[in-house]
């Protein structure tokens, strides 16, 4: 499969990851409905990437981020969509609020050995353990037809 040179888009993940659970959305409209996911989305002009998780974290789960550490950096090819995928993923530490339903997601919290993998994309089976784990990471996973990974490669990293 050949690659040409093409601009990123840049987006964001963030996790909440506290006391042996994480806090995921199950998506209720738009790219990746009824999937599992952290909060994030699209980082607007003139905004930082870490400032764009916060962001997305309130709008979505309705809770203020605390500290937030950037622990890995995926890139995603769809082949069914033209402009690759640059996701910063964010561990959230702390936040203030209790998290809430929103139009887009419903928050839901899961022991580490209770994530739904099956429920959520391909990819994150083979990041998420690390994610857990504190490491740092980087990764680039090709997909057809959106849902499909076709191949993958994924480093953990010691700095990013």
């Amino acid at each position: 499969m050949e690659h040409t040179l093409v601009a990123k888009k840049l987006l964001t993940l963030a996790i909440v990851n506290r006391e042996g659970r994480v806090l995921l959305g199950l998506k209720k409209r738009g790219f990746g409905e009824g999937y599992y996911n952290g909060f994030g989305g699209k980082v607007e002009v003139g905004e930082t990437v870490e400032a764009a998780a916060r962001r997305e974290l309130q709008e979505e789960a309705v809770i203020i981020a605390g500290n937030i550490k950037k622990q890995g950096l995926l890139t995603f090819h769809f082949d069914d969509k033209p402009q690759p995928w640059e996701v910063h993923v964010f561990n959230v530490l702390d936040y203030n609020g209790e998290p809430c339903e929103t139009d887009e997601m419903s928050p839901q919290w899961f022991s580490h050995d209770q994530i739904p993998f099956d429920k959520m994309w391909k990819d994150d089976e083979i990041w998420y353990p690390h994610f857990l784990a504190g490491h740092l990471f980087q990764g680039e996973f090709f997909f057809r037809n959106t849902h499909h990974l076709d191949s993958y490669n994924f480093d953990v990293v010691s700095k990013l």
